[in-house]
């Protein structure tokens, strides 16, 4: 049965050609996987074993290697997956709420996307050549959904005009407390409180 993968779309882009579309079925069984990876990921770390993803997502071990050969593979896949959920949030919040509260919901959700990536950490920084390229894609995607928020935000006079995108994230990164220790909603507040600091000599 053939399988058009993602890697294979880049092949023919490459070679001038028109990509492929991805089958629906491949489509959902990796959006399955990575779902799953990252839940499981989360409760039992990223040396979880594979028949605990592939039985969470409901699909066999050999779907997961054709598209995952290697773990790092996988949790690679993860982060991106769950980068790009948390960047698409943004334009929804902002057509849904006020530009202040789209901005202060963005950044709690940044700020649990950051607290349950906690535990793949080690895996990140292990060296391996799989994830070098992540800390860019992080920029890539975050950088221009939360520029967004704040500009928004910004000429409505809701927060000051001169706020930084980066030094806001580092802040609400640094705010994050780690998945699970956090049952009284300390982020939240801590979030609320801070987006409260950048009305201050808003126009």
């Amino acid at each position: 049965m053939r399988e058009d993968t993602t890697r294979e779309a880049d092949t023919d882009a490459a070679e001038g050609q028109p990509p492929k579309r991805v089958r629906a079925d491949v489509r959902r069984n990796t959006d399955a996987l990575l779902t799953a990876a990252a839940e499981v990921f989360l409760t039992s770390g990223v040396d979880a074993p594979v028949r605990q993803i592939t039985a969470k997502a409901g699909v066999g071990a050999g779907t997961l290697y054709r598209h995952f050969p290697q773990r790092s593979d996988l949790i690679a896949a993860v982060f991106r997956h769950e980068v790009d959920a948390c960047a698409d949030a943004a334009p929804a919040l902002a057509a849904e709420y006020g530009p202040a509260e789209a901005l202060t919901r963005w950044l709690q959700r940044f700020a649990l996307f950051f607290a349950t990536k906690r535990g793949l950490s080690a895996a990140l920084h292990s060296g391996d050549s799989t994830y070098d390229s992540l800390p860019s894609y992080f920029e890539q995607r975050f950088m221009p959904a939360l520029t967004m928020l704040i500009d928004a935000a910004a000429e409505s006079g809701e927060i000051r005009s001169d706020v930084d995108p980066e030094d806001l994230l580092i802040a609400t990164r640094n705010l994050a407390v780690p998945a699970g220790e956090d049952d009284n909603g300390h982020t939240r507040r801590m979030i609320t409180l801070l987006v409260d600091g950048l009305r201050y000599q808003a126009r």
